[in-house]
């Protein structure tokens, strides 16, 4: 299983998913003046050899230049952190999450509703019968 990432290593992990997976240093770099960061590069050198070392990502060699390719999709990571969740704070029930987000009105009735529908086309889709 996967280590946990710190939040400062998920900003870093954010912008190379959001550039397809893979990203240079200097694009790293770019994207975090645009966010108005303000990391020296120590600070992000470290942070990427800490998701290497945990294994998010590698490192490729483009000249002089290190691009830096994800490991780990953002659909991995975020079951990862949603079993983890549930596990940690509801025991592994889902009903009791779902349950939560009802009666906290962090979830419409609308919204149960599509992800009913989108639950009820996967079954279908598992069980062939999308196939003619």
């Amino acid at each position: 299983m996967l280590q946990q990432i710190s939040e400062s290593e998920l900003v870093l992990m954010n912008i190379i998913w959001k550039n397809g997976g893979i990203a240079l240093y200097s694009f790293i770099m770019d994207e975090l003046e645009k966010d108005r960061n303000e990391w020296k590069k120590n600070t992000v050198l470290t942070l990427l050899s800490r998701l290497i070392d945990k294994k998010f990502l590698k490192t490729n060699k483009i000249g002089r230049r290190n691009e830096y390719a994800a490991v780990v999709t953002q659909q991995e990571y975020q079951a990862m952190q949603t079993h983890r969740f549930l596990d940690r704070i509801y025991g592994g029930d889902v009903k009791n999450l779902v349950s939560t987000l009802l009666q906290e009105d962090i979830i419409s009735s609308g919204e149960l509703k599509e992800i009913e529908d989108f639950w009820n086309a996967q079954k279908q889709r598992r069980n062939g019968a999308d196939y003619d």
